[in-house]
């Protein structure tokens, strides 16, 4: 039987509800993840979710601000939220599922705009983020588990549009992407998306400042999809959703899908 779970930063879950349940009756997933929520827990909009099988809800809320949810039709068997870094931000929902499957749902700061930890504090901010999931998976190793979200770095020169532009840009430079290595190792993380397709260039998401983002096609592979490998081996058909991306009032990210056979 095949798992399908999805993760999307919706960038305000209120703003795009509509899209939301658009995407819910278009893939019809088991699970989807939301990032940058933008609502306190209370408003999120719980009702049209539910009407669409979705009756369980996890999240971590915050005015106006980051905010992460995951939209279930399985029943949770536990949650948890975990403020990495000690920021104070909404940032991490973890679920355990009836059948043992924990799902991470993250959203790592942007980081800023200058990729320098002394003149640019956002940008220490990010990479002490995720150093702590770095240590939390070194000290408590995932199994069973699926980690998804806007994780604001790009690693691979296939997953820019051009990598030799954006060594030094934020959210592909080599100390960003040194650190999610690193992370990714400690928790023995497969990228579910880059085991389906090794190689060629996929992106999540293109800047609103595009005139035609179509066109221009400058994105960046910042939302990922990753398993531990007790589930990664029998993981399949992940795809990123760029349809998406073109739907009225969009977020400036497509939604990423990958199944498992259970």
């Amino acid at each position: 039987m095949a798992f399908v779970i999805g993760t999307w930063n919706i960038n305000s879950v209120r703003l795009r509800e509509s899209l939301v349940c658009q995407l819910l009756r278009e893939q019809d997933p088991d699970i989807l993840c939301l990032q940058e929520c933008k609502a306190l827990v209370e408003q999120i909009p719980t009702e049209s979710f539910s009407s669409l099988g979705y009756n369980f809800l996890a999240a971590c809320g915050q005015k106006s601000y980051n905010g992460v949810a995951i939209l279930s039709k399985k029943q949770f068997a536990n949650t948890e939220s975990i403020d990495f870094a000690n920021l104070g931000d909404a940032r991490h929902i973890k679920v355990q599922l009836t059948n043992g499957i924990c799902v991470h749902n993250v959203y790592v700061p942007a980081g800023g705009d200058i990729p320098d930890c002394h003149r640019n504090p956002k940008f220490k901010q990010k990479l002490d983020y995720v150093e702590a999931m770095r240590d939390r998976f070194e000290s408590d190793k995932p199994t069973r588990s699926v980690l998804v979200g806007d994780l604001n770095i790009a690693p691979g020169a296939e997953d820019v549009w051009s990598h030799k532009q954006l060594l030094s840009v934020v959210s592909h430079t080599p100390i960003e992407v040194e650190h999610l290595s690193n992370m990714q190792a400690a928790g023995d993380w497969v990228d579910i998306i880059r085991q389906d397709r090794p190689t060629g260039p996929l992106f999540s998401w293109w800047s609103y400042r595009a005139r035609d983002w179509q066109a221009s096609n400058r994105g960046r592979r910042l939302d990922h999809i990753w398993a531990t490998p007790d589930l990664a081996v029998n993981a399949h058909s992940s795809f990123i959703l760029k349809a998406a991306r073109d739907w009225p009032s969009p977020s400036d990210h497509a939604p990423v899908f990958a199944s498992f056979d259970l």
